[in-house]
């Protein structure tokens, strides 16, 4: 009978071991039994190649490639870092240092409007509000109230009348009867949200950024529309400035995505 030679790592068992050719067929059999290609006993074993390996990184040219691809990597790694961390402590140096100003600034504007709201109904001037952030952590979120103290409770009642058709995550209305006359005043002016710098300051929110959104319709995204908690949400945003409450959710989401991608100074 004819007999196949197997090599084996020499610290484990003797140089050469013989097999007969039905024991070598009954292990190529088994091992394509189990999902497994059957190898090829004649090449070189695990040993061989790393002693290759060994042998051709072993000389001086060999080790100074090495070296030299060790050291482009790190190079490159290094400046992916600085360029990330340094945009990021650029960004929110920016957002503390506006924030901090705006809200000095606007303080006597802030006390003008909250005595307006607090005179026309004698409900509380800031409205508290769950709103999811990055990667769907929620915070507490504060506006000027813009509509009537029970607008949750009615909100349910107005579903059904949502500008955002087709089955839309977000909740639109024109002419929404829950609304003020002092809420459509500081709504056309944006001033019902000036109260978010709070947010930005605290690093809960940025300048700009995707519009955080609520927890009920966080519920109903989709694995894409959840890209929008890739940032830190914004006190304003690419849709808000471009069409506001009027574009419907897909664009809102693609424009969130645009800017994510893309984003800088």
């Amino acid at each position: 009978m004819s007999e196949n030679t197997i090599e084996v790592p020499r610290d484990t068992m003797p140089d050469q071991v013989t097999m007969p050719d039905e024991a070598v067929r009954d292990l190529q059999r088994s091992l394509r039994g189990h999902g497994r290609p059957a190898p090829d006993l004649n090449v070189p074993t695990n040993r061989a190649l790393l002693e290759d390996l060994d042998r051709r990184f072993a000389t001086s040219d060999g080790a100074r490639q090495f070296l030299r691809a060790k050291l482009r990597y790190l190079r490159k790694k290094l400046l992916w870092t600085v360029v990330i961390n340094g945009a990021r402590f650029i960004k929110r140096t920016v957002d503390v240092s506006v924030s901090v100003v705006a809200l000095i600034l606007l303080a006597p504007l802030f006390a003008v409007v909250a005595a307006a709201i607090r005179l026309t109904d004698h409900g509380p001037a800031i409205f508290w509000q769950k709103r999811v952030g990055k990667w769907g952590r929620e915070f507490d979120f504060p506006k000027f109230r813009s509509m009537v103290t029970n607008a949750e409770e009615l909100k349910q009642q107005l579903l059904q009348q949502n500008d955002h058709e087709g089955g839309s995550v977000t909740f639109k209305m024109k002419r929404d009867p829950r609304i003020t006359w002092i809420g459509r005043i500081i709504r056309k002016l944006s001033i019902d949200e000036l109260p978010q710098l709070w947010c930005v300051l605290k690093g809960e929110m940025a300048l700009v950024g995707p519009r955080p959104p609520v927890p009920m319709e966080v519920a109903e995204y989709t694995l894409d529309d959840r890209r929008r908690l890739d940032a830190t949400p914004g006190l304003t945003c690419i849709w808000q400035v471009s069409g506001r409450g009027d574009i419907p959710f897909d664009e809102q989401v693609q424009l969130d995505v645009q800017y994510i991608e893309s984003q800088s100074l």
